[in-house]
C-alpha cells in the first residue's frame, strides 16, 4: 500500500516484470487470461512461475469465464479473479462465478455504457468492483480515461464497498485523479509500459512516486 493507497499493476506477461511490480510496491499483480488481449499471458506460462510470487496477490483477469476456465485458474495458482463481463449478462451466470470461486476472491468488471447505471443486483454479489473505461469493442485495456464523476459518484452511494479506478491512469494524471475521485484503489496498466505487455521500469517508478506526491 502506497501512502493509504492500494495499487494493482495489471497486464503483467513475464516473471521479470512481476517482481519488478513487487519490488515498485503493488499490491496486487494482474494477469490477463483473455486471448483477444495483447497483453495475454497463457496459463501453462503463468503457472510456471506463480510459486515463485507472494501469496494473496496474483489476480487473474478473466471475461465471462466458463466454471471450468475458474477451476484451472484456481488450480493454476491465481488468489483472485477480476471478472469482466457485459452489463446486461443474466445475473444467474454472475452469481455461478461467486458461488465458483467465494465472494472475497472476486472483483466484478461490468462492462458499462456511458448512459447505463451500475447494476444494483450486483452488489450484494461481492465486496470489490473495478471501474473501467467503455469501450464497444473492448473489455477495458483501452488507455483511455474513463469517466471519473461517474466513478465518484458509486464510490461515495456505496462506501462500503472497494471501487477500483482503472483506464488510462498514468504519472500525469494520477495525482488529478485521485484528487477528483477519492480513490484508495488504483489500476495501472499501459501507462507504465514501454510496449503492450512490457513494463518500463522508469515509468514504473515516475508512477508510484507520483502516488506518493498525491498523498503528501
Amino acid at each position: 500500500m502506497t501512502d493509504g493507497i492500494r495499487l494493482k499493476i495489471c497486464g503483467l506477461t513475464s516473471l521479470e516484470d512481476a517482481e519488478m511490480a513487487v519490488q515498485a510496491g503493488a499490491d496486487y499483480l494482474g494477469f490477463i487470461q483473455h486471448p483477444e488481449s495483447p497483453r495475454y499471458i497463457a496459463l501453462e506460462k503463468f503457472r510456471a512461475f506463480a510459486d515463485r510470487l507472494p501469496a494473496g496477490r496474483k489476480v487473474g483477469v478473466i471475461v465471462e469465464p466458463t466454471l471450468p476456465q475458474l477451476a484451472e485458474m484456481t488450480a493454476a495458482g491465481y488468489d483472485l479473479f477480476q471478472i469482466h463481463f457485459r452489463h446486461d449478462l443474466p445475473i444467474a451466470t454472475v452469481e455461478s462465478w461467486v458461488e465458483a470461486v467465494g465472494m472475497a476472491r472476486v472483483w466484478l468488471a461490468p462492462k458499462l455504457p456511458p448512459e447505463v447505471a451500475f447494476p444494483a443486483e450486483l452488489l450484494p454479489l461481492t465486496k470489490t468492483f473495478l471501474f473501467d473505461t467503455f469501450h464497444v469493442r473492448k473489455f477495458g485495456g483501452t488507455g483511455e480515461t474513463g469517466d471519473w464523476l461517474k466513478y465518484t459518484h458509486y464510490r461515495r452511494a456505496h462506501p462500503k464497498k472497494t471501487w477500483i479506478l482503472s483506464g488510462g491512469l498514468n504519472s500525469a494524471n494520477i495525482g488529478p485523479a485521485l484528487q477528483e475521485t477519492g480513490a484508495r484503489f488504483v489500476d495501472v496498466n499501459s501507462g507504465v509500459e514501454s510496449a503492450p505487455g512490457k513494463k518500463d521500469p522508469i515509468k514504473l517508478r515516475r508512477f508510484v512516486a507520483r502516488l506518493h506526491e498525491s498523498r503528501a
